[in-house]
């Protein structure tokens, strides 16, 4: 039984989970960031969504700081700030205000999509240009924002100069994978709702990479689903409530994180059975064993140098033991 050798993270949508308040949502967010930082996890980074019932992570520059308010050791990031809905000069403020309260520990993790749907991507939009087209030039402000004082405009982030806060960048198709390596970033994919692209965009990355200030080599970090349990049986049952979570996305409705079923027969059609699994179809699932065959297969074929769990289970407690028994997977135990 070999080590992994690589650093594990975490990623949180922050889902309300059926019977739940939005309070208690949040409040199990911060649960999850001290059992992982516990456990030995890398990072904890939350995502951006808007006008979702079912998630509360709309604000997440605010949970951030309340994560790092409630944790001591972990890194806590954005899984993604989603740059067309802000200005990057206050992404600038907010995340380098944060890294002057808790120094080495803010982490800004972008992505080029609204995080939600056109009307409402409409109503957050700071310009009524096609912002998702400055993505490039709004990552490379950033980086100017947060690098030192001498290589900045007449505009500065005050606090942000020479905070050097690290930056990621996110995609779920190539065009990700191309910029993050001609700026010689970090470079995180979606494979826990877009894993179809996630070969050609890991290859695209390693392949074009330009050594930067920030990084001498690629650093390519994959998300993927996890459901560990003590059996595959148990994992299986828990799965249907990961199952229901992308349902509601087929659907486009709008149910709280279900608890799990014993079966999805006459819950959802073929159809969309079919589509509910093609995205999350990247997943490691099952008793510690059965993880640590999925993982040593995905490592054989992708060698990724980092990778991000994100766990849609129904019970808290059972999930932390999911994010307990990953992590005794990649340390060989």
């Amino acid at each position: 039984m070999g080590t992994f050798n690589i650093p594990v993270s975490v990623l949180n949508l922050a889902p309300i989970r059926e019977g739940r308040t939005s309070q208690q949502a949040i409040d199990e967010m911060v649960d999850l960031a001290q059992a992982t930082e516990a456990m030995g996890y890398e990072r904890y980074w939350i995502a951006e969504h808007h006008n979702s019932p079912t998630l509360v992570s709309s604000a997440t520059a605010i949970l951030i700081k309340h994560t790092l308010e409630h944790t001591k050791t972990i890194k806590v990031g954005s899984g993604g700030i989603m740059l067309p809905n802000h200005s990057p000069l206050v992404v600038a403020e907010q995340f380098g205000t944060m890294a002057t309260i808790y120094p080495n520990r803010v982490e800004l993790g972008l992505g080029r999509a609204p995080g939600t749907d056109m009307m409402t991507a409409s109503a957050l939009r700071r310009s009524k240009n096609d912002s998702v087209y400055t993505f490039p030039d709004d990552v490379q402000a950033l980086l100017t924002y947060f690098g030192p004082e001498e290589h900045q405009g007449y505009v500065k982030a005050y606090p942000g100069v020479d905070t050097n806060v690290p930056i990621y960048i996110l995609g779920s198709s190539t065009d990700s994978a191309y910029l993050a390596a001609s700026l010689g970033l970090p470079y995180v994919f979606a494979s826990h709702f877009a894993p179809k692209f996630m070969g050609e965009a890991i290859k695209i990355y390693r392949e074009r990479f330009q050594p930067s200030e920030y990084l001498d080599k690629p650093y390519m970090m994959v998300c993927l689903n996890v459901i560990g349990a003590e059996t595959d049986e148990e994992a299986k049952i828990q799965q249907t409530t990961m199952h229901q979570f992308f349902l509601n996305v087929v659907r486009g409705s709008r149910n709280p994180l279900q608890p799990p079923v014993e079966s999805m027969d006459g819950i959802w059609t073929p159809m969309e059975e079919e589509m509910a699994k093609s995205m999350s179809s990247v997943t490691l699932i099952g008793s510690k064993e059965t993880i640590r065959q999925q993982l040593t297969s995905f490592q054989d074929y992708y060698a990724v140098d980092e990778i991000m769990a994100v766990s849609y289970i129904y019970d808290v407690e059972k999930q932390k033991r999911s994010y307990e028994i990953f992590k005794e997977v990649v340390e060989g135990k």
